[in-house]
């Protein structure tokens, strides 16, 4: 129980916790201040997931729509940021799961309140001939990812897209550090044995 405590205490100091936290309490202006700083994140990252741009708005919704009822239960046991994603992790998955929905359209831009948002910005100086080429090496990059296992796939999109630490991807995946660099190793080795002659995955 003091263990409990004194990691809640801990997470305190993080300022979308005390939004959270006092969205738990009835603050409706708290709640759409977490909303407005990562609704374009969890599009993005549902997006990047699914490669479908109705269903990435669709699971984004369902992922805010949970957090807000769960409000009255939330508890601060890790970073806000930690709890959102685990929330949005698993609700992409099960949909997906569910609907096996396959990667497609993959530079298919989103509209998001803070803007449009892509896997990859183009090169506006790019010529025509360049920015084919960019695109078909994005679409075998992603196709790759996409054939990931689940958790492989997981972590290399936590570390290479969202910026996330070995121990925010650890705590998001509820695995050890050393088993989030092991699923990054494995998934390089992949990517590049399913890339081999054509992109580098690095």
């Amino acid at each position: 129980m003091r263990f409990l405590k004194k990691a809640q205490t801990s997470y305190l100091a993080d300022p979308d916790v005390k939004r959270m936290l006092a969205a738990k309490k009835g603050d409706r202006n708290a709640f759409d201040d977490l909303m407005r700083k990562y609704y374009p994140r969890i599009l993005n990252f549902a997006y990047r997931l699914s490669g479908n741009r109705q269903l990435a708005e669709d699971l984004t919704q369902d992922v805010f729509m949970k957090v807000y009822k769960s409000a009255p239960r939330y508890r601060a046991q890790s970073k806000f940021q930690t709890w959102l994603y685990t929330i949005a992790k698993n609700t992409c998955f099960n949909e997906l799961r569910r609907k096996r929905w396959q990667m497609v359209s993959l530079d298919e831009p989103v509209d998001a309140n803070a803007g449009e948002l892509r896997k990859e910005l183009p090169d506006p100086g790019a010529d025509p001939a360049t920015e084919f080429l960019q695109k078909e090496k994005e679409n075998q990059v992603w196709s790759a990812v996409n054939d990931l296992p689940e958790n492989q796939r997981m972590a290399v999109i936590l570390r290479r897209y969202e910026n996330f630490s070995y121990a925010e991807i650890a705590a998001t995946l509820d695995v050890t550090d050393k088993a989030v660099k092991s699923l990054l190793s494995r998934a390089k080795v992949n990517l590049k044995n399913k890339l081999a002659g054509s992109v580098d995955p690095d």
